[in-house]
């Protein structure tokens, strides 16, 4: 079994910071991208930064210059700084990653169960 578990939403004014941090587990082999998704109310879910297993990242332009995705391969996390935040950026984050498990041939896509940003006017 492999889990994601998102932690570090909340409520926060325009211009906070928030960081938020995804943690894999279970019978991981290794671990290739890693990402960051988010899904406002009534809209599709977006990639908002991505990092490869050597650390080359890439940003939506939403939020170049404000975010900053990171990653500790020692503890399978991914990590979302999130700084000068707006309130266009309420929504409920989700990190995934592609993964190989042990004992178990191929690539698989793992989601975690999501955490919520709200950032208040």
């Amino acid at each position: 079994q492999v889990q994601l578990v998102e932690s570090g939403g909340g409520l926060v004014q325009a211009g906070g910071s928030l960081r938020l941090s995804c943690a894999a587990s279970g019978s991981i082999s290794s671990i290739n991208a890693m990402r960051w998704y988010c899904q406002a109310p009534g809209k599709q879910r977006e990639l908002v930064a991505a990092i490869t297993s050597t650390g080359i990242t890439n940003y939506a332009d939403s939020v170049k210059g404000r975010f900053t995705i990171s990653r500790d391969n020692a503890k399978n996390t991914v990590y979302l700084q999130m700084n000068s935040l707006k309130p266009e950026d309420t929504a409920v984050y989700y990190c995934n990653a592609d993964l190989q498990r042990i004992g178990v041939s191929g690539t698989y896509r793992y989601w975690g169960q999501g955490t919520q940003v709200t950032v208040s006017s």
